[in-house]
Parts: structure tokens; C-alpha cells; sequence
């Protein structure tokens, strides 16, 4: 083949690597239909809350789940639990210190199929300087266009910081906080 040949061949090559490019590539999150929240218990009583303000880059095929690439940021300062002066709190270096940590984080490491449109996502689940693995089950839905990811886990406050000094005692704030999401995308092939 002569490199004239070759140089006529490039440009097709290439406009055909682009159409064959999966969808995926155009994924969006869609932070307005979102949700990212808590519940915790205080003097055993529930106590709910939620971020106001978060963001995620993520690339998903369905057809190949373990090339996922999720990256999820929340502003800790939009925590809020609905009253004024516990919102005021939650920005303080006994809490979140958001002038320190402005952003919780999550990066998946693996993501695996279990059938059903049920997933384990399993990554890094960083929070005011402290990063621990979790696994977090995952189900997707698919309505139209839109893709929701909703799930459901635990984590231990303290291990990530949250609540020091006199609100260590986990007799006035329980350890465990049940972080609840719906994370709705568009972009994402059929499941």
C-alpha cells in the first residue's frame, strides 16, 4: 500500500473510531433530580440530613461494568439537617471543617455485576482528610434517557473524623450514619 494510500485511509480510520466510540463517553449527572443523604441517630432518635451540592464524572457501559470510571465530589459546607443553628455547626472543625475539607469524595476501584441491574461498587470513600474502602450495593433503573443509581451503606463517623472531642461520645451521637443516594444520569446504553 502506498503512503498516499495510507494518508486517504487515516481520516476514514479515524471518523470511524469516533462513530464506534460508545455512548457512554456523553454521560451526565443530573444533580437537580440527585440526592445524596444521611440519617443518623442522636439520643437514639433519627435524625435526617443532606448535601445540597455535588458533582461526579462517570463513564459506564453496561456491557462492561468493570471499566467503570465513577468519581463523586461533595461540598461537606452544603450539609444541612433543616434547622438553622445544627446547619451552622456542621461547617466547624468538629464536624466537617469545610475551611480545611471542602469536599467528601468517592472513586470507585472495581464495580461488579451481580444480574438484575444490581451492582457492588467497591472504592474510596474519602472525608475530612480520612480515606477507608467501602462497598456500596448499587441498583439501576432506566426510565427513558435517564439512568437512576440508588443504594444505600454505612459508615462509622468516627473513623472519618466526624463529631470530635465531646461529641465522640456515641451515646449522644451514634457512630454508625446510614448514607442514602439517587444519582440520576443520562448517557448510560441500555441495561
Amino acid at each position: 500500500m502506498s503512503s498516499s494510500s495510507i494518508s486517504r485511509l487515516l481520516p476514514v480510520t479515524a471518523l470511524a473510531l469516533l462513530a464506534a466510540a460508545p455512548a457512554f463517553a456523553q454521560q451526565k449527572l443530573v444533580p437537580a433530580e440527585s440526592s445524596v443523604g444521611f440519617v443518623s441517630r442522636q439520643m437514639a432518635v433519627p435524625v435526617e440530613g443532606h448535601f445540597r451540592k455535588f458533582d461526579g464524572q462517570i463513564t459506564f457501559d453496561p456491557a462492561k461494568p468493570e471499566a467503570a470510571r465513577i468519581h463523586l465530589a461533595i461540598d461537606t459546607g452544603s450539609a444541612t439537617l433543616g434547622v438553622k443553628e445544627t446547619d451552622a455547626e456542621l461547617p466547624k472543625p468538629t464536624w466537617f471543617n469545610v475551611a480545611k475539607f471542602p469536599q467528601a469524595t468517592f472513586d470507585a476501584k472495581t464495580v461488579k455485576s451481580l444480574g438484575g441491574g444490581k451492582y457492588e461498587v467497591a472504592g474510596q470513600l474519602s472525608i475530612k482528610g480520612a480515606a477507608h474502602d467501602v462497598v456500596v450495593p448499587v441498583q439501576l433503573t432506566q426510565s427513558g434517557a435517564k439512568t437512576t443509581a440508588a443504594g444505600q451503606f454505612s459508615l462509622k463517623r468516627l473513623a472519618y473524623k466526624i463529631g470530635e472531642n465531646e461529641w465522640a461520645d456515641t451515646s449522644m451521637v451514634a457512630d454508625d450514619v446510614q448514607v442514602k443516594f439517587k444519582l440520576v444520569m443520562t448517557g448510560v446504553g441500555k441495561l
